[in-house]
């Protein structure tokens, strides 16, 4: 079972992975809205199922390698 990890260690994994890109570009492209995405990076919200997988998808990683514990 994957364990679960904090909002705010989730938001630095986002962070890190958008790197020099902008908020506001990155919720753009990724087709969610700027607050939110500022919401999940840091670490205010969690965001839902669906989301968590658009976000993996936009990445190229996994929806584990963001947001559970290895």
């Amino acid at each position: 079972m994957n364990k679960v990890i904090a909002p705010a260690e989730i938001g630095n994994r986002l962070r890190a992975l958008r790197g020099i890109r902008t908020r506001t570009g990155t919720a753009h492209e990724m087709e969610i809205s700027y607050s939110a995405l500022s919401k999940y990076e840091d670490g205010i919200k969690v965001p839902n199922d669906t989301t968590k997988v658009k976000i993996a998808n936009y990445y190229g990683v996994t929806v584990q390698s963001i947001f559970f514990a290895p």
